[in-house]
């Protein structure tokens, strides 16, 4: 003849078994959801730096990181202030917007970056480090020489 209270023990282990494994999952999704809300901050770069042939142009701004997969995406605002001795009335500022796409392929980080100012777009392309020295080119000058430095 079966317990009637080994019975009642087997029902209360199988009842706490369920309750610990709803527990646990319940738990589960609130760190996966935690993590999908709450995102690991975007990294920040402070981009410093001068554009033009005779390096009449300082850049200076602040971007910010999006990632997508492989590729990681800086993007903000710059400010580029014409530091050439043409300018009678003071330094001219403009706005410019930069994009830059980086990959990593193998051991090596490559960007691929555009410069946006007054619709105008450039685009220039390297080795992604701490600065970078090379040449853009724009739909009306090519090899306009660029030197960022970001951090």
């Amino acid at each position: 003849m079966p317990s009637l209270v080994n019975s009642g023990r087997s029902k209360a282990g199988a009842r706490g078994s369920v309750e610990k494994e709803i527990m646990l999952k319940t738990f589960l999704l609130v760190l996966i959801l935690a993590a999908v809300v709450n995102p690991v901050h975007a990294q920040s770069l402070r981009v410093t730096g001068e554009i033009g042939y005779l390096s009449e142009w300082e850049v200076s701004g602040n971007i910010t990181e999006s990632v997508s997969g492989r590729v990681k995406e800086f993007s903000g605002p710059l400010t580029m202030k014409h530091v050439g001795l043409c300018s009678p009335a003071g330094p001219e500022e403009r706005v410019a917007e930069i994009k830059l796409q980086t990959v990593k392929s193998d051991l090596l980080r490559h960007f691929h970056a555009t410069l946006t100012m007054g619709g105008s777009q450039c685009t220039f392309s390297g080795k992604f480090s701490d600065t970078y020295s090379g040449l853009m080119d724009c739909a009306n000058a090519k090899g306009v020489p660029v030197s960022l430095s970001m951090k």
